[in-house]
């Protein structure tokens, strides 16, 4: 079952003045799948910071052994950084599960202005060793989670001045090292990227902007931690305030859609050049770079 609708004290009013501004998140309602850790509540905490109201849908009801926070310190996380919170807990495979989360942003927020999908799984398992649970498990997830809760948000997204998909996923790049990498994430993760778009361009008459995000190195997270590389490529990734501030960028600034991004561009175009924070004490050449750029 999900948290009850518990907001912060203080909302922020969702008022069309407020929705409609380029240069604060001050009252937009946002929806996000995942959420609990990571990107997705460095960019939930960015967009707080605001004063948005941040709807989350994520499995982690209870502390995982290896996995920090659940939707409900999330939450609170959200709530104490100056936001609006609820906490779905919920899988992303379950469409009663999204229909659920939706209805909470909208009963208690008034509506949904962003939809961020975040929530992803991971296996670099080449196509010989990848099991077939762990294959249907990404598809599940990446591809049919990103479209069935855009999906189900669009209609209330629509009705927003300014509407916003962010789907964390990476440009298409055909590049034969790329598709010989790992092909059940690769496509898995394409296909995240082909749903956003398709979206784009589908609903672009009805003023919907939906864009993808990525970054050029690895990020410090969990999947890096626990699947991909361990503490030395922990080590060697920025942080997931990089992230959060190339979204907060990309969803206050101006109109595009259709776009396959990168994090670092994003925040060049703002006039952030100096990425030294963000990976404080690593040299730039010992950054690992991510898949697929």
């Amino acid at each position: 079952m999900s948290d009850p609708p518990t907001p912060s004290a203080t909302p922020a009013p969702a008022t069309d003045d407020t929705r409609n501004s380029a240069a604060s998140l001050r009252g937009v309602s946002i929806v996000m799948s995942g959420g609990s850790r990571g990107i997705g509540l460095a960019i939930a905490l960015r967009a707080a910071r605001d004063g948005a109201n941040v709807t989350l849908l994520a499995k982690t009801d209870r502390q995982h052994p290896k996995l920090e926070g659940t939707v409900h310190t999330a939450a609170e996380q959200i709530r104490a950084a100056g936001g609006g919170a609820v906490g779905v807990v919920g899988d992303l495979r379950e469409e009663t599960d999204i229909d659920r989360a939706v209805a909470a942003a909208v009963d208690t927020f008034g509506g949904i202005d962003i939809v961020v999908n975040n929530a992803s799984a991971i296996s670099l398992d080449g196509s010989l060793e990848v099991a077939a649970k762990r294959y249907d498990l990404m598809h599940q997830i990446n591809v049919r989670g990103t479209f069935l809760f855009t999906r189900a948000a669009m209609p209330h997204l629509l009705d927003s001045s300014r509407p916003r998909v962010l789907t964390l996923s990476p440009p298409l790049n055909l590049a034969p090292k790329w598709l010989a990498a790992y092909p059940a994430y690769m496509t898995a993760k394409y296909g995240m990227t082909l749903t956003t778009l398709g979206h784009a361009h589908e609903f672009a008459d009805r003023g919907l902007e939906a864009n993808t995000l990525w970054p050029r190195t690895t990020i410090a997270t969990a999947a890096v931690a626990n699947v991909i590389g361990g503490d030395e490529l922990m080590r060697r990734s920025r942080s997931p305030e990089l992230y959060a501030d190339a979204a907060y960028e990309l969803l206050t600034g101006r109109a595009r859609n259709g776009e396959t991004l990168l994090c670092e561009d994003v925040l060049a175009e703002a006039g952030v050049t100096d990425l030294a924070a963000y990976s404080p004490g690593v040299e730039e050449s010992s950054l690992f770079p991510d898949a697929f750029v």
